[in-house]
């Protein structure tokens, strides 16, 4: 029955997240027909990734990640009204907190693009673009936060589509300008146009989900001054008769204290990928031109299935899993683990071989259009195949982590986020000698290896046993008929030398042989795949 409701809502997140990802797709391909891989799409992805960082660290990353075991704590142990005085306090001092960010950020924009992008001083005017269209986006911390904050919030409600789906307006809204108003600019004000549609983006990413919020009888206030209830009462919450607090500044609220001393450490846990992201840019950005945009949409096509089932298993398993510790049902929080973890390998395994095998046929059948040329095609594509070898560690390592998460353990993943972050930085300095953009891709797919072998194995110094004989044997089928599925996509993909052809039919071909094996070797993990395809 658990198993049976985990698939059920990792259907639900894993729909909302492939309609956003086809929108999010589409408005990349406009992208990349508007701007190719040059100077001006170079300079918006750099500046792009300063505020997606903070948005790891105040939105669905380190705070989401210290927000939800909290919060499940208080539904199944605090009464109603002191639930939403924990979300009021909550709420207010993130945007206390996020308007901060967003005037520093604003002022010190230039430091920070010397940072991410050091290679750019030898080009002042892209440095200079890049500076400015970094202060440009960076309010769209404060909404995307605040939507995060939302995601969080409704996720633990057990409600997945709609927070899953929103990120799509984002697209819409940078789609809307691309078609409507940028044709009518010249070039730089057209990339300060897109810059701007981001925010608005932004903004409509939390308005659409507010009303799913109030419907489901919660609200969001900000409120300065919070009651607090006495200790006393917190062991005897039946009684009726409630003796609160003076009335206390927000920022004082347990919750908000629990939740920042779970953050601390989680800020570099949780946040490893953006890190070495940040670490690929700035290396990245001592090669070729063109180098920025190529790790941008090969990254952005490697994280297509990983959101889809990878991340809607994470999703769903944190809250479940952070239940399940707050009711001390620890035979729960084991099987939710074990099975988010099998079927995401179940799921991403021949995605990975897909991508590996037919991966610039589809970055040509996406991106090559307009400006984007083949030199590009070959740049995403480099970086895509070794981006793809880490997709089963990507989605496992984030499951492995929200483990600790649940049950409010946020310094152990910081350790493994420390060591594999030096371990990266190690890699792409060397591997970039030999392999250019690709081999910052590879660097990036070993360390999260790396992070994921620390995490299992002080995960089970603490649980003891996990699983991880079942978790082997349903690797085994799995990489099993992921072989035949690269084999076949490969020869399919001949069939034709045009993308439009050739691509749907070497996926097509791919699944088919990959399901007909997983059936023929009796794969548990099949069933709850099919569920979530007739969802």
């Amino acid at each position: 029955m658990e198993n049976k409701q985990l698939t059920k809502n990792a259907g639900k997140a894993a729909f909302g997240t492939m309609l956003s990802r086809i929108l999010g797709y589409a408005r990349d391909m406009l992208v990349a027909n508007l701007f190719g891989a040059g100077m001006f799409a170079d300079a918006f992805y750099a500046a792009f990734r300063i505020p997606n960082l903070f948005r790891r660290v105040f939105g669905e990353g380190s705070f989401s990640a210290a927000f939800i075991p909290v919060f499940s704590g208080y539904l199944h142990s605090k009464d109603r009204s002191e639930t939403q005085n924990f979300l009021n306090a909550v709420f207010t001092m993130l945007l206390a907190v996020l308007i901060v960010v967003c005037i520093v950020g604003v002022f010190f924009a230039p430091i920070f693009v010397k940072i991410i992008a050091w290679g750019f001083t030898d080009d002042p005017e892209k440095m200079r673009l890049t500076v400015e269209l970094t202060r440009l986006m960076f309010p769209f911390i404060c909404f995307i936060c605040i939507a995060a904050f939302l995601l969080a919030i409704l996720n633990t409600l057990q409600s997945f589509f709609l927070p899953a789906f929103a990120p799509s307006v984002l697209s819409m809204a940078e789609i809307f300008y691309m078609l409507a108003v940028a044709p009518y600019l010249i070039s730089t004000n057209q990339i300060k146009g897109l810059a701007i549609s981001v925010i608005a983006g932004g903004a409509a990413h939390f308005f659409i989900q507010y009303p799913k919020l109030k419907s489901l009888g919660w609200t969001l206030k900000p409120q300065f001054k919070i009651r607090i209830a006495n200790k006393e009462e917190d062991a005897q919450p039946e009684l009726q008769l409630r003796s609160l607090q003076p009335a206390a500044a927000f920022y004082k609220h347990p919750g908000i204290k629990k939740i920042a001393f779970l953050m601390i450490p989680s800020i570099i846990g949780l946040s490893v990928d953006q890190i070495n992201s940040f670490v690929d840019t700035i290396c990245a950005s001592f090669l070729a031109s063109g180098s920025i945009t190529a790790l941008y949409y090969s990254n952005r096509l490697m994280q297509l299935p990983l959101a889809i089932f990878g991340l809607a298993f994470a999703s769903v398993s944190l809250p479940a899993m952070s239940k399940a510790y707050a009711q001390k049902d620890f035979a729960s929080f084991k099987n939710s683990l074990n099975y988010s973890i099998r079927f995401s390998v179940f799921a991403l395994l021949p995605a990975m071989a897909g991508l590996m095998v037919i991966g610039l046929p589809i970055v040509k059948l996406l991106f090559e259009h307009g400006r984007f040329d083949a030199a590009a095609s070959l740049a995403t594509n480099r970086a895509l195949f070794f981006y793809s070898l880490g997709l089963p560690s990507y989605a496992m390592a984030k499951i492995f982590a929200n483990a600790f998460y649940s049950f409010q353990d946020t310094k152990t993943p910081v350790k493994a986020a420390a060591y594999s972050m030096l371990l990266h930085v190690v890699l792409c300095v060397v591997l970039m000698r030999f392999l250019d953009v690709g081999g910052l891709a590879l660097a990036t797919a070993l360390a999260s290896y790396f992070n994921l072998l620390l995490l299992i194995f002080w995960l089970k110094k603490r649980l003891g046993k996990i699983g991880l004989t079942k978790m082997f044997f349903s690797f085994a089928k799995s990489f099993a008929a992921s072989i035949l599925t690269a084999i076949t996509a490969f020869y399919a993909c001949k069939v034709s030398q045009n993308a439009f052809i050739s691509v749907p039919v070497s996926i097509f071909a791919g699944a088919s042989v990959f399901f007909i094996t997983a059936k023929i070797l009796k794969s548990q993990e099949l069933k709850g795949f099919v569920q979530i395809l007739k969802k």
